[in-house]
C-alpha cells in the first residue's frame, strides 16, 4: 500500500518571491562497495548484483511525479551523488540522462557531475561516462597515504587514486578531488602532503574537509584517536595556505578552485537556490512565488523503488515558515568566503532585510562578519567560528 507524504507545515508567515531561483537536479544512487566507518550518508553496502534497471525506472517514475512542481523551469545542473554512482554502468547513466533531457528543460551548457570512487575506476568506463554526457567527475580520494586510507576503511589505494585522477583529467572538462584532514593519527605534515599531491596532479577543484565524528557511524560508537584541536586548526591553516599558493581560490568553507572551475551545482545550494532531489533518501527544496518547501524521499532503496512505482516516493514535505528562513538562508550563504549580495536575501527568501538586521548587527559587533552597502561576508573569525555565527540567526 502506498504511504501518504507527511505534510509538516511550519508557521508560514508572509513571503513573496520576486522571481523563482535557479533550479538544479540531484540524483541519489545509494549503493557503495563498502560502508566507510565515518560515513553518515544514506548509503548501503551492495550485496550481489545491483538492481540498476529497476532503480533507474524508479528514478524516472519519481521525476515524472515531480514534473508538475517544476513545470516550465530550466535545470542548470545535474549531480549524481551517493553512495558510489560510478558503480552503475555508463549505459544506465546514459539512459537516465536521455530521459532527463526528454522530460526537463535541461540547459544546453548544464554542468553534469558524477561522483566516483577510485576503487571502481576503469579507464574505459570513464570514457563511456563522458560519452553519456557527464562533464564533471568528483573523485572521493580522501588521502594519498595508504595507512590513512586503511584506517578510513577505503577500498582503494594511493596508486589507484593517482591513476583515476590522471585518466579523469584526460576525459572530463572539470574534475574535483575530495580530501579529508584531521584523520586518525595524522600529522600536520601528512595532511599537507595530501594537498600537495592533489595540486601536483593538476586537479582544477579540490574539496578539503576536516573529519568529523557523526552519530550513527562506526567511528561514533568506536571513536578513533584524532589529532588534538590545535593540531587540527594548524592543518586547516596549512591546507588553505598550500592551496592558495597553488593558485586555488578558497570560495566556500571546504571548496577550492582554480579560475573557472567552481562547482555550479554546489554554488546553487550555497546561494539558496532550488533543487529537486530524486532517489532513495534524496532531499530537495522547491519554491513557488509565495511558498518554500523542503521534500524528502524514502530512505531504504527497496521501499523507495516500491513507492516510486506507486507514485508515492515522497515521504516528507515541509513548508519553511518566515521564522525559519533567515537561518535556512544563512546556513548556506555564510559558507561562501566572499559572502553574498545583500539583495540576495530578499530574492531567495521573499522576506524584507529587516528580518536579519538585528542578528547582523550583533554578528558585526562580535567581529564575525564584514559588510558594506552591497554585500555581507563572514570575517576570518566568522569562518573559523561559523557555528557561533549561524546560531545568531536561529528562530527565537
Amino acid at each position: 500500500m502506498a504511504t501518504t507524504a507527511r505534510v509538516d507545515f511550519a508557521r508560514p508567515g508572509s513571503i513573496r518571491l520576486p522571481a523563482l531561483p535557479p533550479l538544479a537536479l540531484y540524483v541519489h544512487i545509494p549503493w557503495c562497495t563498502r560502508k566507510c566507518p565515518y560515513c553518515d550518508f544514506n548509503s548501503h553496502e551492495k550485496s550481489g548484483a545491483l538492481p540498476e534497471q529497476e532503480y533507474a525506472s524508479a528514478l524516472i517514475a519519481d521525476l515524472e511525479q515531480a514534473l508538475p512542481e517544476i513545470w516550465g523551469r530550466s535545470v542548470y545542473s545535474v549531480f549524481f551523488g551517493g553512495g558510489t554512482p560510478s558503480l552503475f554502468s555508463p549505459r544506465t547513466i546514459d539512459r537516465l540522462l536521455s530521459d532527463f533531457r526528454a522530460q526537463l528543460q535541461l540547459a544546453s551548457d548544464a554542468e553534469i557531475t558524477l561522483e566516483a570512487n577510485p576503487g571502481t575506476f576503469e579507464a574505459a568506463k570513464f570514457r563511456d561516462f563522458r560519452a553519456a554526457g557527464i562533464n564533471r567527475l568528483s573523485i572521493g580520494v580522501q588521502s594519498f597515504d595508504d595507512a590513512m586510507l586503511a584506517g578510513l576503511g577505503r577500498v582503494h589505494g594511493s596508486d589507484e587514486a593517482r591513476r583515476a585522477i590522471e585518466h579523469a583529467l584526460g576525459c572530463f572538462e572539470q574534475v574535483n578531488v575530495d580530501l579529508m584532514y584531521g584523520l586518525p593519527r595524522q600529522s600536520v605534515g601528512g595532511a599537507g602532503k595530501d594537498i600537495a599531491e592533489a595540486v601536483r596532479l593538476g586537479a582544477p577543484h579540490i574539496s578539503a574537509y576536516q573529519l568529523s565524528i557523526e552519530p550513527n557511524t562506526v567511528f561514533h560508537s568506536k571513536p578513533p584517536p584524532l589529532p588534538a584541536h590545535d593540531d587540527a586548526a594548524d592543518m586547516q591553516e596549512s591546507v588553505e595556505a598550500l592551496l592558495a599558493g597553488g593558485g586555488y581560490e578558497h570560495y566556500e568553507t571546504s571548496a577550492f578552485a582554480r579560475p573557472g572551475a567552481r562547482c555550479r551545482h554546489n554554488l546553487n545550494y550555497w546561494q539558496f537556490g532550488d533543487y529537486l532531489g530524486i532517489g532513495a533518501g534524496a532531499h530537495g527544496k522547491l519554491s513557488s512565488p509565495g511558498r518554500i518547501e523542503r521534500h524528502a524521499r524514502a530512505k531504504q532503496p527497496r521501499e523507495y523503488m516500491n513507492l516510486a512505482s506507486q507514485g508515492a516516493s515522497m515521504t516528507e514535505r515541509r513548508e519553511l515558515g518566515a521564522k525559519d528562513l533567515p537561518f535556512e538562508f544563512m546556513l548556506n550563504a555564510l559558507r561562501m568566503v566572499e559572502g553574498f549580495r545583500s539583495e540576495l536575501f530578499r530574492e531567495r527568501t521573499g522576506l524584507e532585510f529587516a528580518a536579519i538586521r538585528a542578528a547582523l548587527d550583533t554578528a558585526e559587533a562580535r567581529g564575525l562578519i564584514e559588510r558594506d552597502q552591497r554585500s555581507i561576508r563572514p570575517s576570518l573569525r566568522g569562518q573559523r567560528f561559523l557555528n557561533d555565527l549561524l546560531e545568531l540567526f536561529l528562530p527565537g
